[in-house]
């Protein structure tokens, strides 16, 4: 089996066993709800797995003849007496018993064998003794435990006996067999990472509720109050304000995790389906005063048991009832809910366990398209709307889902943000286009706005707006948010792009006359991704002078804008005799590309070897550099060690060109024993 189809199998069954452990956990909740959800869910899994084996074992043609009378029971009248049914019955009954008393005896015998085996080291012999045991008696988990001990390495033994050992309450013992596995194998450091934050999390959730209930039974004044609130607010049939001041009274004793337990094992989080005014209050679109009173007291509430909680917050977000109502909350009419619904998803942004809940367990299909409309009236929930977005986005699960309305929704919306930066606030959108910036990371999401010609327009237009023809830079952080998001686009090539090339490249040009770098070190890194997709760009910026503003730039400080620059000369110098005449001039020692092909940046040298062997070809450029050791350095570039070839692939190229160029270099390179390096390197950068 291969190693891929070993970790398939391996994800399939942690799938199934945290499967399983999910219903267990469900048919055991003290929340009805949930629990009938657990019984549907088991029934349907139940159905399924017989669906399969029925299929999986169906014969092509039954052949089979049935005996419908059993062997070694009575005859059918015998059977219509229920005394002799009742007989049978218990006789087979007491024949089960014997056989499975007498078949645990075996199983027990040879499981001392085995543990004797083990102790000795004979662990193959141990084995044995554990399979024979489990063929006597096939639900004696020991045998399976002990067995599993026998292959130290057998990760999914070690999975299997974690998951025991936590539905067994044994925290240590189960942490211990997941370290075990990322002593096996540290690429599992995640997955494990995760299941031990299962452990941690129930053995927390435990240690809370015996406390708890330590404090109910002591009569303690808040412990108590929580039981008794959530008794009267299933009373039926009163007034709205009543449920909302009750509410409102429950949520000020939430003060520690204490008053927390207590809420969820006395099904707090199903006050919503208990209660048949709080149903219809959800359900309702248009709210009076004193609806919107009790929708804000019911986020506030939760918002105080989902406080530094994550049993609770993951209660909250797997009822069914909360899971359908807490998106739509986000569209209401009313500032105030949508404010306090905000505050209530910020609480889960604060952890990474908090973050992976909102997007395992909710449809974040529309969020970007909501939080990025919130910046249309910048306020606090704009501010809590981008604070959100942030800490979301480098959730893969949150692109994926961001995937399917991006087109239809949010893009609209941010090329109508674009266009309308006047009425809004400059830092809030220059927060949102770099949001827009880090979700590009995404491929999908970037192919989709890289071919868009109306988001390009719309970027375009709004760079022109905050330039202004390089007399000054109007919205700042915006211009350098925009030029890092148009960088990210850039990444995709096509067919719209290499039409707007020679437009964003003179754009870019402009840029350079900016007196804030961090601009123009973008503007550079936005050029050094579109030259080489356009020839026509490269034709016209080399007339602009783009060759004597790198040189420029990589005499500066800045060693972002040094790699940019130095990847556009490479591309300048690889099309254009012009470019490559025009480095040889400004730059007649190549003293700035020696210093570059020195760096320890692998694509920064490879770029500047590069450059030389075209310089080389420019007549004279060689014999310049008779009286500087040009040999010695290239023959160090080629022959060094690297992750990446290039530099030592175009440092060896470039001293092929530079003997052929002026034989006097030979015979330095002959001096250094070049010859056999070159050799060497070759053969290394080949694989020989």
């Amino acid at each position: 089996m291969s190693k891929a189809q070993e970790e398939q199998d391996l994800q399939k069954f942690l799938r199934d066993v945290d499967e399983v452990t999910n219903l267990i956990q469900g048919l055991n909740s003290t929340d009805p709800s949930i629990q009938e959800k657990a019984i549907a869910d088991t029934e349907k899994r139940l159905n399924s797995t017989a669906v399969k084996c029925e299929d999986k074992h169906k014969p092509t043609v039954d052949r089979t003849c049935i005996n419908t009378r059993a062997p070694d029971l009575p005859d059918q009248q015998e059977t219509m007496n229920p005394e002799s049914f009742m007989a049978v019955l218990e006789k087979d009954a007491k024949e089960r018993a014997r056989k499975r008393k007498h078949n645990e005896a075996l199983a027990n015998a040879l499981k001392e064998k085995g543990n004797d085996a083990f102790s000795k080291g004979d662990y193959a012999l141990a084995i044995q003794k554990y399979t024979e045991g489990l063929k006597k008696q096939k639900d004696m988990q020991v045998l399976y435990t002990n067995r599993a001990q026998c292959d130290e390495k057998c990760i999914k033994a070690l999975f299997h006996m974690g998951k025991a050992y936590l539905a067994q309450k044994q925290y240590s013992k189960s942490r211990e067999c997941y370290l075990k596995i990322l002593d096996i194998d540290p690429g599992k450091e995640k997955l494990c990472k995760d299941y031990i934050h299962q452990v941690d999390l129930e053995e927390k959730r435990q240690h809370e509720e015996e406390r708890a209930m330590e404090e109910l039974e002591s009569g303690k004044h808040t412990a108590v109050s929580v039981k008794e609130l959530l008794q009267k607010l299933r009373i039926p049939d009163e007034n709205i304000l009543y449920y909302a001041d009750g509410i409102r009274l429950l949520t000020a004793l939430m003060q520690d995790c204490t008053e927390q337990a207590l809420f969820r094992t006395n099904n707090g989080f199903s006050i919503i389906n208990d209660n048949a005014v709080v149903q219809r209050v959800f359900h309702t679109k248009t709210k009076s005063p004193d609806e919107v009173e009790l929708f804000i007291s019911i986020l506030l509430l939760w918002q105080a048991a989902c406080k530094d909680n994550e049993e609770n917050q993951r209660l909250l977000l797997t009822h069914p009832d909360v899971n359908l109502q807490l998106p739509s909350l986000l569209l209401s009419e009313v500032p105030e809910i949508q404010e306090e619904c905000l505050a209530l998803l910020s609480l889960y942004a604060e952890t990474e366990n908090g973050r992976i809940l909102l997007v395992r367990h909710l449809d974040t299909t529309r969020w970007l398209h909501i939080f990025m409309s919130f910046l249309k009236v910048f306020d606090s929930r704009a501010r809590c709307a981008l604070k959100l977005l942030t800490s979301l986005v480098p959730e893969e699960k949150f692109k994926i889902q961001c995937r399917i309305k991006l087109s239809t929704e949010a893009l609209p919306l941010f090329i109508e943000l674009l266009s309308s930066a006047e009425t809004l606030n400059e830092l809030g959108l220059a927060h949102c286009i770099a949001i827009m910036g880090d979700i590009c990371s995404d491929v999908v999401i970037r192919m989709q706005m890289t071919e868009s010609p109306d988001c390009w327009q719309a970027c375009l237009s709004f760079l022109d707006e905050c330039w202004n023809k390089g007399k000054a830079t109007r919205y700042p952080e915006c211009l350098y948010a925009l030029l890092g998001l148009m960088m990210n686009l850039s990444l995709e090539p096509n067919l719209l792009l290499q039409d707007l090339a020679i437009e964003i490249s003179g754009k870019c040009m402009s840029l350079f006359d900016c007196k804030e770098g961090r601009i123009v070190t973008r503007a550079v890194g936005l050029l050094s991704h579109i030259l080489p997709i356009s020839p026509e760009a490269r034709e016209e910026a080399i007339k602009d002078g783009v060759v004597r503003k790198m040189i420029r730039f990589l005499k500066a400080d800045g060693q972002i804008t040094h790699g940019y620059a130095m990847k556009i000369l490479a591309v300048c110098a690889k099309s254009s005799q012009e470019a490559q005449e025009e480095i040889v001039k400004l730059d007649k020692k190549c003293k700035i590309l020696l210093k570059f092909l020195r760096s320890e940046n692998e694509v920064l040298a490879g770029n500047a070897a590069f450059c030389l062997g075209r310089c080389f070809e420019v007549p004279g450029a060689a014999t310049n550099l008779l009286d500087v050791d040009i040999v010695r350095i290239l023959l160090k570039v080629a022959g060094r060690d690297a992750q990446r070839t290039s530099a030592q692939e175009n440092a060896a190229i470039a001293l092929g060109k530079l003997c052929t160029a002026d034989a006097r270099h030979t015979s330095r390179l002959r001096e250094l024993n070049g010859m056999a390096v070159l050799n060497t390197s070759l053969k290394h950068m080949q694989g020989f």
